[in-house]
């Protein structure tokens, strides 16, 4: 038998042919014993990065510090010299999956106890009631904050004690079967929820539960303000009942397939999984008149679905415009005055039947259809209209989102005024999709908007017949919504970003005079603040957190921020004892060499600095968000896992994404293949210089959606930098995605008709598929109703013109999203082997809890 001496490399691998025997000579035997000690803290100078806690040091005990660990570490190089063995890839036993599992989010959420706030608001009232997680279930708290009172909501073991009975099924008080409830008829002593099939009321009184065998009609409805009438859509038609049972009001007779009232035509996993969307169908105040969209689909070319799964294979479609499309889908808006009808219907028959209206008289059209995109903003359906009911207001954007406008409609004769607007030579944005970008006064002449028009996001008056009155604010930051007015002190309170030294993702609480004077912050503390202000506007509820140190929940004073009290703050001990352990907030420079971007940066365990690990990048471009989403506390997801399993994991937020500047965001509008790559690969390399033990020849990438477009992208523009790259669901050739998206940021489509080319061909990854060098996994749903599998079908067709080694994960009848545990384990199986040199334990099954 063939014997070598190998010697094993920095990276600590070696590679013997098969069937040749090697002794391992190490050069830690040679010299002085290498200590695997705690990773040094890391100086961000950002205030709110946590320093990461304490490494796991009882992994393995052969390398605490000290006599004891020196012989032992002797001992082993003196077992590994005399030691005769085989050369094989790292064994399923060195990665550990079951603890990158134990590290998914529905895995690490139950261990936090003292959960964020979501209030629901009772009756109007400032009172609310929300449920909290205890770590070993859930409670339901009331607040009151007029009289400063946190008290259980009710007595959890006698609930839970009267549902057993009702439902002869044993429930215990910390693990009720309901995550929500209505009080009935708004009375605050009964509860009603539903659960598996049945649907429950009890008595908060007696403590007495009834229940019922089936659900009530579930057709999605819309009710009025005075409680009296639900509007639903039937056969694209829209009617309205009264909320007590009685006749069906027919209000619409000419809805038709792909030209119907409050709802569009509905997307096939709609049609598959049996659901009914709620419609776009407002309310006035007075319950007396109707706002409904309706959506012009008919002319709309189609995107074609086939389940292969059946016996027989079932074919769906669904309207869907690509860009450079003519006909598209034409939304427009209507009023009607139902009042009359109302009136008549009060003491109506109990038949049940439809009663179509005796005329179309009552409808007034708001907005004639066009090719425009369409919001009704504001967050509640009263911002829709005025407190009188005599006007209704609604943002929209037209095509390729080069302008957008608020106007006020007057809902007896349909006119309509523009009161402000903005146009981009990119695009212009909506608070991003923030649905609190605008409010309109009540009792002055005044309207402020959401605009970018300075180059910064920031708020501006007008006056309502479209004249600017001033800049509200203005300065190198950037704000994010609007939450609240108060028309008698005449002071705005919003959310902005990056006024405030550290990390700008970080959002506080602000208030303003309307003429730009008295900026305060309200709630500063260091970290993200999520607020919710209560009906009256004298209070807030809010939650903020850094990325590592946990959500804190307290009750304020709006006017002045004082904190009344606090409501939760989150525990985080058995996490930690879980093995969770923070990323790190890192910032570098962008591609420019000036701009600073921020991102997070996730170590694996018992990380030994003189060793080096390979990298992965988890990457979504936007450009709506960010790759590290809301930049708030981490408790678990799949990152934490990679990390667990030996990789150095990082997410960046790169030019092009939200928060910042306008110019910022402008960066790569029109060339959709930038996806914020440069900034990824200075980052890393920055990063590498930073941390040595960063393997610059081993980077990965993945991400999923526009991020399974980015991460194929990195591997056809960047083949020598990223070498492996598992992409999901990716929109690899934007001229066959959806319009809205595609058109906003790379612009309408244009041929050129010498070349046979579009503004949209360089930008798609099959152009370039020839580039590929390193491992590309891609998966898809055969069912995406989103972003079409067909983006994937294509690009790999060129890759096969090509002759270039692709993997693919052909996912039947799944839709977009692909979060199922089987493709969380193929992504960790394919970057263990392709990446890390191990092999992947055989078909490690991941458990998604039930619950």
């Amino acid at each position: 038998m063939a014997v070598c001496a190998a010697n094993i490399s920095a990276r600590g691998r070696a590679v013997a042919e098969r069937g040749v025997v090697c002794i391992l000579i190490l050069p830690a035997c040679v010299r002085a014993p290498a200590v695997r000690r705690e990773r040094p803290r890391v100086a961000t100078g950002l205030p709110g990065a946590r320093v990461t806690p304490k490494m796991d040091a009882g992994r393995n005990a052969d390398f605490n510090e000290g006599n004891g660990a020196m012989k032992t570490r002797w001992i082993g190089c003196i077992s590994s010299l005399l030691a005769v063995a085989a050369v094989a890839p790292a064994s399923a036993q060195d990665v550990d999956y079951h603890r990158a599992e134990m590290l998914l989010g529905w895995h690490t959420s139950p261990l936090i106890s003292g959960t964020p706030v979501t209030p629901n608001w009772i009756n109007d009232t400032d009172r609310f009631w929300y449920r909290n997680n205890t770590g070993s279930g859930h409670e339901f708290t009331f607040v009151d904050p007029a009289a400063n009172v946190k008290r259980p909501l009710f007595d959890h073991a006698r609930l839970a004690a009267a549902l057993s009975v009702a439902a002869d099924t044993s429930y215990v008080p910390r693990k009720l079967p309901f995550d929500d409830f209505e009080f009935v008829d708004g009375d605050e002593g009964r509860i009603a929820f539903e659960t598996g099939a049945r649907r429950f009321e009890c008595d908060l009184g007696e403590y007495m539960c009834q229940v019922g065998d089936t659900l009530p009609d579930d057709t999605p409805f819309v009710e009025s303000p005075d409680e009296r009438w639900e509007a639903f859509v039937m056969d694209h038609n829209l009617y309205i009942r009264p909320a007590a049972g009685g006749d069906t009001i027919q209000l619409t007779t000419d809805g038709e397939e792909f030209n119907g009232y409050g709802l569009a035509y509905p997307r096939p996993n709609d049609i598959r999984n049996n659901r009914v969307r709620r419609p776009e169908v407002y309310w006035s105040p007075d319950s007396r008149k109707v706002l409904v969209q309706r959506m012009d689909q008919r002319d709309v070319e189609h995107h074609h679905y086939v389940s292969y799964t059946p016996q027989r294979t079932v074919h769906y479609s669904q309207p869907y415009a690509l860009p450079g499309d003519s006909i598209v889908p034409l939304p427009a808006f209507h009023i009607l005055d139902v009042g009359e009808t109302l009136t008549a219907a009060a003491g109506g028959g109990s038949d049940g039947d439809a009663r179509p209206l005796p005329a179309v008289g009552n409808i007034r059209v708001v907005l004639e259809p066009r090719p425009n995109r369409l919001y009704l903003g504001g967050s509640q359906v009263d911002s829709l209209w005025s407190a009188d009911s005599r006007f209704a207001y609604m943002h929209w954007e037209t095509r390729a989102s080069k302008s957008n406008h608020l106007a006020e409609v007057d809902a007896a004769t349909g006119d309509f005024r523009i009161i402000a607007g903005d146009s981009s030579r990119t695009w212009v944005e909506t608070a991003q999709r923030n649905p609190t970008s605008w409010f309109v006064s009540e009792t002055t002449d005044d309207a402020f908007w959401w605009s970018e028009r300075d180059g910064w996001a920031h708020i501006w008056r007008f006056s309502k017949d479209g004249t600017v009155k001033n800049q509200v604010t203005s300065g190198p930051w950037a704000v994010g919504a609007i939450w609240h007015v108060d028309e008698a002190s005449r002071r705005l309170y919003f959310t902005a970003y990056g006024r405030e030294d550290g990390i700008p993702y970080y959002g506080r609480l602000y208030r303003i005079g309307y003429d730009g004077s008295g900026l305060t912050v309200i709630a500063g503390e260091v970290g993200n603040h999520a607020v919710t202000v209560s009906p009256s506007g004298r209070f807030v509820v809010d939650t903020w957190s850094t990325i590592g140190d946990p959500p804190v929940t307290a009750l304020r004073n709006l006017a002045t921020g004082n904190v009344i009290r606090t409501l939760e703050e989150a525990d985080i001990a058995r996490l930690e004892e879980f093995g969770w352990r923070a990323p790190e907030v890192f910032s570098v420079k962008a591609r420019d060499g000036v701009t600073d971007i921020y991102g997070l940066i996730y170590f694996p365990d018992d990380l030994d600095e003189s060793g080096s690990y390979p990298v992965i990048d988890h990457i979504y471009p936007g450009p709506q968000v960010g790759s590290v989403g809301s930049w708030t506390f981490k408790s678990g997801g799949e990152d934490f896992s990679l990390a667990k399993l030996g990789f150095v994991v990082i997410q960046l937020d790169h030019m092009g994404t939200p928060h910042r500047s306008k110019a910022f965001h402008d960066i790569y509008y029109g060339d959709f293949n930038d996806n914020g790559l440069p900034d990824h690969v200075t980052a890393i390399k920055q990063l590498a210089a930073r941390y040595p033990f960063m393997d610059l020849d081993r980077v990965g990438i993945y991400g999923h959606s526009g991020g399974g477009f980015a991460s194929t992208d990195a591997m056809v523009r960047f083949p020598d930098f990223f070498k492996v790259a598992v992409s999901g669901a990716g929109n690899h050739d934007n001229a066959s995605y959806n319009i809205y998206w595609a058109e906003k940021y790379q612009g309408v489509l244009v041929e050129d008709s010498a070349s046979g080319t579009t503004n949209f061909t360089d930008e798609a990854n099959k152009t370039h598929a020839a580039n590929l060098k390193g491992k590309l996994l891609l998966m898809h749903g055969d069912m995406d109703d989103n972003v079409h599998p067909a983006m994937t079908v294509q690009l790999i067709d060129e890759l096969t013109k090509a002759n270039k080694d692709y993997d693919l994960v052909w996912a039947p009848d799944r839709a977009h999203g692909l979060n199922e545990p089987y493709f969380i384990r193929r992504r960790w199986d394919y970057f263990v082997e392709h990446l890390l040199g191990a092999e992947p334990p055989k078909e490690y099954e991941i458990t998604r809890p039930v619950n």
